[in-house]
């Protein structure tokens, strides 16, 4: 019983809700008073009643109830219970039956069906109870949701009976019925729903990939379109985070939708319902019977002169011609898709085709761009698409156009001409196939703010209820004042009115484009749902001044359709000549005085121009109501064009639930709850009182409303109101203040709410948010992008409840418009796109707290501040990147200052104004920060009309998305850009001591306590072999002490077996040397140098040979007489000027007293050019050339050494005796010699042995690198070493015929080699190695001196994993120049380790490895393998000398048997200490080596064997080269990530051509790039990568011409001669660009440090900014070689290469030992700046010239020699380091030592008097450096 009282109560209220006499407010409250007495245990059973009688009584839930009874769908009590007793469960009807309301159920074709997942989800999360069904329309775009039934109704019959499939003309499948086909249930069984799902069924192989697809998509239609921080995902319905409100958040809700209050009928026949018509194909039937003679369309020429016409009658014919061919010859189902290819000026054509496929029951699908190839293609695959309709004349078009761009038609496509059809000619009179429509009607396809192309699907529902609304709006229009009253029915004698008729339907004067958008639906449909004549002309004819106003006046247009660019066009035109428009035609005068209604499509509301367009051209055109025809309308173009706001006299505001006006009291609502004017719009003569304010109120409520907005609450999405009405207009002026205008009310029938798009919930009152809108009047969702239908189409907002912390969802699902704005007083202020709005971070301190948050600005805003304020702009525009957590601005300009165009025809293109683009760039800078505070990021600079345009009516707009998305690609079509870095950029990391740097004391404390309670030291263990055993005699090898002894057993022993072999071009085998051979012919070419060049033990001997056994019996031969072996790889001919200096400086600085070839090199060096190059250059340099001698054919000997009495000498093998002198060169051609003695040699063998297992069983393999390193000792000394034979491969053979290498090691069964990645590549493009099994290999050494590269062992295993080469065989050898084997990789049994490390933490010191899916910019190494034997690896800090800890790098300290023993000849200190390493808290007897290098050790756990058994692995990961590293603000960068991110950020920047280094402060990098032109739109790429990816600011960014990259023989980066040229102003720019102006105000990420008065940047890396600096006299030392720009004196002079000088302590004699300075000049004076180009120096047409004499600084003129170099050099001489590269570089040495720590070995510098010696005066004046001063310059070339 209680019950039933509960429902009677809840049911009268909701009767007097819907009768409009309460208010939402007082509904909810009386609610909650019936509740309250009832208890709470019936509350969830009355909510559960009343969901099941379909009653929707909530304000955002229910349905119009007004509309029910009079509105446009109105109907019969007979109908209602028709569908009530028929059909309610099939179409979704509801009645209740226990109420005398009748409750609308939803319209046919709207019905939801089953929850989506999404719903499901959301219910189960927020514990909801399932909702009934929505009130608009499903998505047609998710095919996981079958379709309900629907209704039978008169004019639309979906029974079996009545479908295309039982007709004869339909296509019929042969598989019987579609729904058993493609799994498409309906409820008979038999009957194929043509919606768009259903139909996707016939084409699953398209749709399906289309339904299936789960890539995420570039397009603004998903969830990219918004930030990429929302707190929640839409599509996953994750709710936005928790409320940490104490109360609830203050929403501002729904607005209520409001009712056309009256039923929409014919404008013709006021008896005739528009609600009896189902679609507009039988609207066209009923014009064509009714209207027959009516003109339909008339179309005109830009001249307005009329090119055709139409009757409703021929209109109706002709359409049922092309829906009968249709419907008879093209086999097509009812829904398939039919293309219309038409142009805008075929609009007759277009509507006939439209409407022809409407009667037709296909979908139609415009194609508004038809000269686009490739988008109706697109077009006609994505919607497949079988039959298009066009013109002959298209065709005829097509035809051309295909052939001369030799293009293919589309395939499947069958082309009808329908302006040859004819006219419809029925048999019988009144005859007329039955309609038989879809629900689809058509697909309009348009781009979105990003360019994709996407279509949106719309109903036949959907138009006729817009077309409904739109015709109750045009027939609400109110009257003027000076309307007749007399009878329009009375006539005259003669039989005519005497007052003028009303015409009944209306004049529609149209340019805006008919094929889509608002034009489609006011130019096509409107005219056909109402009867109105339609005049269409092209959007130019506005042009034409007076033209315009002409055509209104002739046709007497009573309803403008036109947007703000033309109306603009044709007032401006009249305000400078308004005689043009008066006396356009002497027949008649301009008269608007019929116009109605002048409707504008725009997204956002031109106040002042609607002053300009109403008082100046449409009153004194004589229309009386000027001000109350202007009314912009808002509409969707993403989205079908539909229109949601307009101005209208239809009332009914007062149900919207809102405030109407700003001054409403509480007082005032409360007092309106009984008041019959709130709920049904008329006033009560008992209110006399307030009648004359409530007209007035209400009179205001109907006129274009405008708002004062103050523009730095904008900034916070807050709206403040500072005036409004006529106030506006007076204070319009006001600094800091928006003029805003409304669009109107929302469409009747629709439901609007303002959300946060950044959260999705509900916006507060007077704030910004997007506008989202549910009608009936919109589309379902997108074709085929079901994803982006859900996300868009059906979004959800939530709002928090009192009480509660958790949001929770508002219930109906909404259309996200994109648009953001605002709602005062009811009406939509729209200020921008989402798309068009800026975001800024800003930064304050407020009482102490640091408070972080964003700004906002509109685009449209900026634009007008920048067009007004700075001159000689063309048009402009702007948009935000997301770079680096935040967002910056760039701003777009075009303007003709950028233009290169010839200024007369076939003349040379212009020269651009720099600075006068400069000063244009700064200038809108200023004026955005002044007028905005918008701090711009970059301005980007173009020529006018060049920026990506959007097309809308006809005119090209500035796409900013569009450019947006060609910024990221680096296509701006841009010449001149400029950075404001200083104050845009600001979230840039510091270290811990942005002063020191990360190896100070500071930071490493830090990272100590970040680290100290859970990690260990790093270093690891070592495997002491103090016993190596031959396995051929079980002998112990250890009891030999060099190599030449071992020899001479191996001879005594196995004297008969093969010792070498060499292999020819052709993969034959050569004639084989037994060992006892071998030892005859090592004593030859000893007894020959030992007689006939006189060698001496001790003496130098250069071996220049080719790879053969010559060369290994001179160093056996060499070696046995006590003399120095000196390999080097011979000279190129074709690199004269690099080898020849090289050759000569090893002769003079190595005192070499014979060269030792063989025939090959001999022939060579007998060569003319090379001889006469030698002898020139020795000339000039005053070198000695010492003798050549061919050891090829020495004198036969029958003996062996021993037998000669060549053995070893004691005092040989004593430490510290050279045998043997390594030199490597590094990329920049500099010399490093390393000394190795006989007990290093022997070491490396057994490192060598022991660590890859190698046995007399298996042959030795040598090929390559076969002077140093590995490549020497297979070569040279581990056949002897182990009794195995060795194999020689000639390089020169192998770069011929790669494939020889491959059968070598399957013939001969080799299991270790040695390899690098150069060689490998060489093999892998030539496809060698892929017939040859390598099953035998068993380890492939890839040696590398520095961080593996990640892709080498990838492609190494895919080009030989079909020959059968084992993936764990492929193994890297961390090599160093002082020790060839630190780690190696060779038999761990696993594939490389790979792990990924996140990259700010790893510039702080620290190891911290992460899930590369969560950190996209985290950083992927691979292992370098372990330890070999008889090695210990410590990771130690470079700086402090004490080992780190588990977590953090260091650097690499190494102790082995087989570490070099000193840099040859070297007597620098530094050098010494560099092999006395000692760690402070280690063991002090243990002596490493310091290698330079930064890596850190990790342990893993991989199976290993058969059984897979879990086995820990110390592993050694390399970072890089400490020399090589930087350091800004306190954090330290690798170049190679930072290059690598360039590298790959843009298609025109060449592979491998990029290169990052320090010149002073300024970080500079110099590009390789494919391309000249336009390379201002790529800088901005780079800058902005190396911002996102590292956090760095670049200060210069300069570009090279492919080609122009230095680069080493190899193909690697010479980075020494890259800064050297580049300091000393010599690079071959093409163009160069300055990115940040250190000295600016407000400029991040420079460190001053106080220091003396001189300044350090943070980006400097040296003494005082971060660099390793020598602390204590223990230990401790300089690593650091990136050289400042202020250490650099920039001279002219060739460089010395190879000469190479730590950062060593400098020794004075007042002094002592001090530390290096960092940012001391050699000569302790100021420099000179360096004058770098901050400018655009390049024209994107003529390439300019930048090494200008003018632009060098004046020099001290010295003697030249044709190498550039001076002929002497003494320590004490002053002299200048860097110098100009000539076009022949030259590869000089001199005897100051060398490191390069990439390498990390110097090259020694012997005191003698055969020293090449040179000198060089300094450009700085007359003082001279001291020689010490040298070893602190690291630039090398």
């Amino acid at each position: 019983m209680a019950e039933g009282g509960l429902q009677r109560q809840l049911e009268e209220l909701d009767r007097d809700f819907e009768e409009g006499e309460l208010t939402e407010k007082g509904y909810y409250k009386r609610r909650t008073m019936i509740l309250s007495q009832y208890g709470g245990s019936s509350i969830d059973r009355s909510d559960d009643a009343a969901s099941q009688t379909g009653e929707r009584p909530s304000g955002a839930n229910r349905q119009s109830f007004g509309s029910i009874l009079a509105g446009p769908y109105a109907r019969s009590n007979d109908e209602d219970h028709a569908y009530d007793e028929g059909d309610s469960q099939a179409g979704g009807y509801a009645f209740a039956q226990n109420t005398g309301i009748r409750v609308q159920p939803p319209t046919p074709g709207y019905d939801m069906g089953p929850p989506s997942q999404v719903q499901r989800f959301q219910e189960q999360q927020l514990g909801m109870r399932p909702q009934p069904p929505a009130q608009r329309q499903f998505s047609h775009g998710v095919g996981s949701v079958s379709p309900g039934s629907r209704p039978q109704s008169q004019g639309s019959m979906y029974s079996s009976a009545g479908t295309m499939l039982n007709s004869d003309y339909a296509f019929n499948p042969d598989n019987g019925a579609p729904s058993e086909q493609q799994g498409w249930s309906s409820p008979d069984g038999n009957s194929r729903l043509s919606t768009m799902v259903d139909s996707q069924g016939y084409f699953s192989d398209f749709t399906g990939q289309q339904l299936m697809d789960d890539q995420p998509r570039e397009s603004y239609g998903g969830p990219q379109r918004y930030s990429q921080g929302e707190a929640f995902s839409p599509t996953a319905a994750i709710p936005p985070p928790l409320s940490q409100l104490p109360t609830a958040a203050i929403h501002q809700m729904p607005l209520e939708p409001r009712d056309v209050p009256f039923a929409v009928y014919d404008p013709h026949n006021g008896n005739i319902p528009m609600s009896k018509f189902d679609n507009i194909g039988a609207v066209l039937r009923h014009r064509g019977k009714m209207q027959a003679r009516q003109p339909a369309y008339w179309v005109l020429d830009p001249r307005g002169k009329e090119i055709s016409s139409i009757t409703w009658e021929k209109l109706t014919s002709r359409a049922e011609k092309v829906a009968q061919l249709i419907r008879d010859k093209s086999n097509l189902y009812r829904g398939d898709r039919v293309a219309l290819v038409y142009r805008d000026t075929e609009v007759i054509d277009f509507a006939i085709s439209l409407l022809g496929c409407f009667i037709a029951g296909v979908v139609a699908v415009p194609i508004n761009n038809v000269d686009d190839y490739q988008k109706l293609s697109l077009l006609l695959t994505t919607t497949q698409a079988h039959l298009a309709l066009t013109t002959d004349n298209n065709l005829k078009i097509f035809h051309r156009d295909i052939s001369a761009q030799r293009l293919k038609w589309p395939p499947g496509v069958e082309w009808w001409k329908t302006n040859e059809f004819g006219s419809y000619h029925p048999k019988k009179k009144d005859e007329s196939n039955p309609l038989q429509v879809p629900d689809l009607a058509y697909i309009e396809f348009s781009r979105a703010p990003t360019g994709d192309l996407r279509g949106v699907v719309l109903s036949h529902r959907t138009i006729m209820h817009q077309m409904a609304c739109l015709s109750a709006m045009i027939a609400t229009i109110p009257k003027g004042e000076d309307t007749d009253t007399f009878s329009a029915q009375l006539r005259a004698s003669d039989g005519t009115f005497v007052a003028p008729r009303q015409g009944k339907g209306e004049i529609i004067l149209s340019y805006l484009d008919p094929r889509e958008g608002c034009g489609l639906i006011l130019g096509v449909l409107l005219g056909v749902y109402g009867g109105h004549t339609t005049v269409w002309l092209e959007s130019k004819t506005v042009d034409t001044p007076g033209m315009y106003a002409n055509l209104i006046t002739k046709y007497r247009a009573t309803v403008m359709v036109a947007d703000y660019p033309g109306l603009k066009r044709a007032a401006y035109n009249y305000q400078q000549d308004p005689m043009a428009t008066r006396n356009f035609t002497k027949k008649m005068e301009p008269n608007f005085s019929c116009v109605k209604l002048c409707l504008i499509d725009c997204l956002t509301v031109d106040c002042e121009f609607h002053e300009i367009l109403a008082d100046r051209w449409l009153k004194p055109m004589r229309n009386p109501r000027a001000r109350e025809l202007v009314a912009p309308m808002l509409c969707l173009p993403e989205h079908g064009g539909m229109i949601i706001s307009v101005r209208d006299w239809l009332g009914g505001e007062e149900r919207m639930g809102c405030p109407l006006t700003l001054e409403e009291e509480e007082a005032d609502s409360d007092e309106e709850l009984n008041s019959p004017t709130a709920a049904n719009g008329y006033t009560s003569l008992i209110d006399g009182a307030n009648s004359e304010k409530k007209k007035i109120r209400r009179r205001n409520r109907t006129e274009l409303s405008e708002v004062l907005i103050d523009k730095e609450s904008l900034k916070t999405n807050e709206v403040v109101v500072l005036a409004k009405g006529d106030d506006v207009r007076k204070r319009a002026n006001e600094p800091g203040t928006v003029r805003a205008g409304a669009f109107g009310y929302p469409l009747p029938d629709a439901t609007l709410a303002l959300v946060d798009p950044e959260t999705n919930l509900l916006c507060a009152p007077f704030t910004v948010g997007e506008i989202w809108v549910d009608s009936p009047s919109l589309s379902g969702g997108f074709w085929a992008l079901p994803k982006h239908t859900e996300t868009i189409f059906h979004a959800r907002p939530y709002r928090f409840v009192e009480g509660s912390p958790t949001p929770v969802l508002v219930e109906p699902e909404f259309l996200r418009t994109g648009l953001l704005g605002c709602i005062i007083e009811g009406k939509i202020y729209v200020l921008g796109l989402y798309e068009d709005r800026i975001r800024q971070r800003v930064e304050w301190v407020e009482h102490g707290a640091h408070e972080i948050e964003h700004w906002y600005f509109f685009v449209q805003h900026l634009v007008i501040s920048v067009m007004k304020t700075v001159p000689k702009i063309y048009d402009c525009s702007a948009f935000d990147a997301h770079v680096n957590g935040e967002y910056l601005p760039i701003i777009l300009i075009e303007t003709q200052a950028a233009s290169t165009a010839p200024t007369t025809t076939g003349g040379p293109p212009r020269q651009l104004d720099i600075p006068f683009l400069d000063s244009l760039s700064e200038r809108v800078m200023e004026v955005l920060y002044h007028e905005h505070h918008l701090r711009v990021y970059c301005v980007m600079m173009t020529a006018p009309n060049t920026l990506p345009r959007v097309i809308k009516n006809g005119r090209r707009d500035i796409g900013n998305m569009l450019c947006r998305k060609e910024f990221d690609n680096g296509n701006l079509p841009c010449v001149h850009v400029k950075f404001g870095v200083e104050r845009a950029v600001q979230n840039l990391p510091l270290g811990d001591d942005p002063a020191g740097g990360i190896w100070s004391v500071i930071a490493s404390q830090a990272r100590q306590n970040m680290l100290v309670m859970h990690a260990d030291k790093q270093y690891s263990g070592v495997d002491h072999r103090e016993v190596v055993i031959d396995d051929r005699t079980s002998t112990p090898l250890n009891q030999f002490s060099n190599i030449h002894d071992l020899m001479q057993w191996r001879v005594s022993r196995q004297s008969e077996e093969l010792s070498y072999c060499t292999i020819d071009g052709r993969g034959r085998e050569g004639k084989g040397v037994n060992w006892k051979k071998f030892d005859q012919k090592v004593a030859a070419v000893a007894v020959y140098l030992k007689n006939k060049v006189r060698v001496q033990p001790g003496d130098h001997l250069l071996l220049m040979y080719t790879h053969s056994e010559d060369f290994v019996y001179a160093v056996h031969a060499t070696i046995c007489l006590g003399a120095i072996v000196v390999p080097m790889a011979p000279i190129d001919s074709n690199r004269l000027g690099e080898d020849a200096p090289a050759l000569l400086h090893m002769m003079a600085d190595f005192r070499i007293k014979a060269v030792l070839v063989n025939a090959d090199v001999d022939t060579l060096l007998r060569q003319k050019n090379v001889s006469q190059h030698i002898k020139q250059s020795a000339l000039i340099l005053k070198v000695n050339i010492p003798p050549t001698y061919n050891t090829t054919k020495p004198p036969k000997q029958s003996h062996g050494c021993r037998e000669l009495g060549l053995i070893i000498r004691p005092a040989w093998i004593q430490p510290g005796y050279p045998v043997l002198i390594w030199t490597y060169w590094t990329p920049d051609q500099r010399r490093i010699a390393v000394q190795l003695g006989h007990s290093t040699i022997m070491a490396l063998c057994k490192v060598q042995k022991e660590t890859c297992q190698m046995t007399s069983t298996r042959p030795v393999l040598g090929c390559v690198r076969s002077t140093m390193g590995l490549g020497f000792l297979h070569t040279c000394m581990m056949g002897i070493f182990l009794a195995a034979p060795t194999y020689l491969v000639s390089p020169v053979d192998f770069a011929g015929n790669p494939n020889i290498l491959f059968q070598t090691l399957s013939r001969y069964k080799i299991k270790d080699t040695y390899a690098t990645a150069q060689m490998l590549d060489h093999a892998i493009a030539h496809n060698a190695g892929r017939a040859t099994p390598l099953h035998e290999l068993k380890n492939l050494m890839i040696s590398t001196e520095q961080r593996p590269k990640a892709d080498v062992y990838q492609r190494v295993r895919q080009a030989f994993a079909q020959p059968g080469l084992d993936r764990t065989a492929i193994n890297t050898v961390y090599s160093h120049v002082l020790n060839p084997m630190v780690a190696s990789r060779s038999y761990m049994c696993i594939e490389p380790i790979e792990l990924y490390l996140d990259s700010q933490a790893l510039r702080r010191g620290l190891i911290v490895p992460v899930d590369p899916d969560q950190e996209p910019f985290s950083l992927m190494i691979q292992d370098s393998g372990m330890v070999p034997v008889s090695t210990q690896i410590s990771i130690v800090n470079p700086e402090t000398n004490r080992l780190c800890l588990v977590g953090e790098y260091g650097e690499i300290w190494v102790q082995s048997e087989a570490n070099a023993y000193s840099f040859y000849g070297s007597k620098d200190p530094f050098d010494a200490e560099r092999f006395n390493g000692r760690t402070i808290d280690g063991d002090p007897d243990v002596h490493y080596v310091r290698t330079g290098d930064l890596g850190f050790l990790h342990n893993v756990n991989r199976p290993i064997g058969p059984g897979g058994n879990m086995v820990e692995m110390q592993v050694l990961f390399v970072l890089g080269s400490v020399g090589e590293t930087f350091e800004v603000n306190g954090l330290q960068h690798f170049p190679m990530d930072v290059e690598a991110s360039v590298e790959r950020c843009h298609r025109a920047v060449v592979n491998s051509g990029c290169a990052v280094f320090q010149a002073g402060s300024l970080l500079v990098l110099i590009a390789e790039v494919r391309t000249r032109a336009y390379l201002a739109s790529i800088v901005p790429v780079i800058v902005n990568a190396v911002l996102n990816e590292h956090q760095l600011v670049l200060d210069i960014v300069a570009f090279v011409a492919q080609g122009d990259f230095p680069r080493s023989r190899l193909g690697e980066k010479q980075r020494g001669k890259i800064l050297a040229s580049w300091v000393s102003r010599k690079m071959r720019t093409i163009a160069q660009f300055s990115i940040r102006d250190p000295d600016a105000e407000g400029s991040v990420g420079t460190v001053v440090a106080e220091d003396g008065g001189r300044r350090a940047s943070a980006q400097s890396g040296y003494t005082g900014a971060g660099s390793l600096r020598r602390v204590t006299m223990t230990g401790g030392s300089s690593l650091r070689h990136v050289e400042s720009v202020t250490q650099m004196p920039v001279a002219e002079e060739e460089p010395l290469h190879g000469v190479g000088v730590p950062l060593a302590p400098i020794q004075t004699q007042e002094e002592g030992w001090i530390p290096a300075r960092g940012d001391d000049t050699p000569t302790n004076e100021t420099p000179r700046p360096l004058q770098l180009n901050t400018t655009l120096d390049y024209s994107p047409v003529e390439q300019m010239s930048f090494d200008s004499p003018e632009q060098l600084p004046p020099r001290t003129q010295t003697a030249r020699n044709e190498y550039d170099m001076q002929s002497t050099y003494h320590p004490s001489e002053s002299y200048d380091y860097y110098s100009q590269y000539e076009s022949h570089p030259q590869r000089v040495e001199s005897m100051v030592p060398t490191i390069d720590y990439r390498t990390g070995s110097p090259t020694p510098a012997p005191q003698s008097t055969h020293g090449l010696r040179v000198a060089n005066r300094t450009s700085v004046g007359s003082e001279e450096w001291p020689q010490e001063a040298l070893r602190h310059m690291k630039l090398h070339q």
